[in-house]
């Protein structure tokens, strides 16, 4: 009958593990683990170890890892490809918020001689939020002038952007940004330094309850979930009813014993002007979410890409013929993320897997030698053979999107 499993997340993250304790994006196809990806993945394991069960080796080799690669200013060595370029701005100025007193000790240091007018206000988030739960270091006051000098005004601008300018990274900022504020040990709740950025955090998410990445929906509701702990009302019992014209109102009744689940209900007509009114004692969430058809942005091609079809010689039997790909990023970021090339197949084609092969080690090569592969025009020469004869075939398609970013893609047909 077999043997049935479940993959939980911390068996899935251990398929990125390398077996010196590191991890990548590719897990073991790539060369060597990724400084980044290694911190992350340590954090989020000593994280859940209170919730489910995390082998501590995992963490220890993780850490051990890491600790190898830090430097004598007690920066960390940047090892390894990291293909989301949003991510990329802070690796140089990396420190771990977990391991050993002297590896973090060394590490805080290194943050502490970052010149911050140097560097972008995620940088100096993620720097407040290290230096906020470190604190007990007391490393020259370097919590403070964070704090109280850089976050406050430039995170009040960077919630007054348009919505364009909203993207993942600056939600993931603004997530750190409540995170310092919030994570103070000495901090009484004052909601008027923290709620505004707040109310901005809360707007941004969607209709699903997370926010643009997967990345900055965990930040973010980390975020929301420590402010929310802070509030100092315990709920009682609170009734939340919605009005609308002509419509039977919508009554919710929210107290400590069902605090935590969702309620929600569709509103009765698609159209007009709806009221909400609380009462009670206690503090709640209530978001609204209205469902329209727009017409999808235009894509922004930021990738030149050519395709050209070359008939081989052939038995007369079979037909075969190469597809030759030519594309090159040419977008305002200097190189691309990690980048998706989709080749379709005719009706009745299937690829010659000695070209697929080709194609694949060609692309390590590359990897190997450039920092991104798409700094230069990238060639790619795929065969197919005639599996299956098909009349009236009909033109394919082959593309290629940025993975991080699939709005950046660029599309011709062959």
């Amino acid at each position: 009958l077999g043997k049935a499993f479940l993959l939980t997340p911390t068996t899935l993250l251990l398929l990125y593990k390398h077996d010196d304790g590191s991890y990548s994006a590719f897990g073991r196809g790539d060369e060597q683990g990724n400084t980044w990806l290694t911190a992350f993945v340590a954090r989020s394991f000593g994280q859940a170890s209170s919730h489910i069960y995390i082998d501590k080796d995992h963490v220890h080799s993780a850490l051990h890892w890491l600790q190898e690669h830090q430097l004598p200013s007690g920066c960390f060595q940047s090892v390894g490809k990291l293909f989301n370029n949003d991510l990329k701005v802070w690796l140089p100025d990396m420190g771990v918020g977990a391991g050993g007193d002297t590896m973090l000790e060394n590490a805080l240091h290194c943050l502490k001689n970052v010149t911050l007018d140097e560097t972008s206000l995620y940088v100096k988030a993620l720097m407040a939020y290290v230096f906020t739960l470190n604190i007990t270091l007391n490393i020259q006051g370097s919590t403070v002038l964070l704090f109280h000098i850089f976050l406050p005004p430039s995170a009040q601008r960077l919630t007054s952007q348009s919505a364009d300018e909203k993207s993942s990274s600056m939600i993931e900022t603004v997530a750190y940004v409540v995170l310092a504020h919030v994570s103070q040990p000495d901090l009484s709740f004052n909601e008027a330094s923290v709620s505004k950025l707040v109310r901005w955090l809360s707007a941004q998410r969607n209709a699903f309850g997370g926010f643009a990445s997967t990345q900055d929906t965990v930040v973010s509701l980390q975020a929301l979930a420590q402010y929310a702990a802070l509030i100092p009302q315990e709920i009682r019992d609170v009734k939340v009813v919605v009005k609308g014209k002509g419509a039977s109102p919508l009554e919710f009744h929210v107290h400590r014993n069902n605090k935590l689940v969702l309620h929600q209900a569709s509103l009765p007509a698609d159209t007009g002007s709806y009221t909400v009114q609380a009462t009670g004692s206690g503090c709640v969430y209530v978001q609204t979410t209205l469902y329209y058809n727009i017409p999808p942005p235009k894509p922004e091609e930021v990738f030149l890409l050519d395709v050209e079809t070359v008939p081989r010689e052939c038995d007369g039997v079979r037909k075969e013929f190469d597809i030759h790909v030519s594309v090159r990023y040419v977008g305002d970021r200097g190189t691309s993320n990690m980048a998706l090339v989709e080749v379709e197949m005719l009706s009745g084609f299937i690829p010659v897997q000695s070209s697929v092969k080709e194609v694949r080690l060609f692309l390590q090569l590359s990897l190997r030698i450039s920092k991104s592969i798409f700094q230069i025009s990238l060639k790619l020469n795929i065969s197919v053979e005639q599996d299956v004869e098909v009349q009236n075939l009909k033109a394919a398609t082959v593309h290629v999107y940025d993975y991080y970013k699939p709005g950046e893609i660029s599309l011709t047909s062959g």
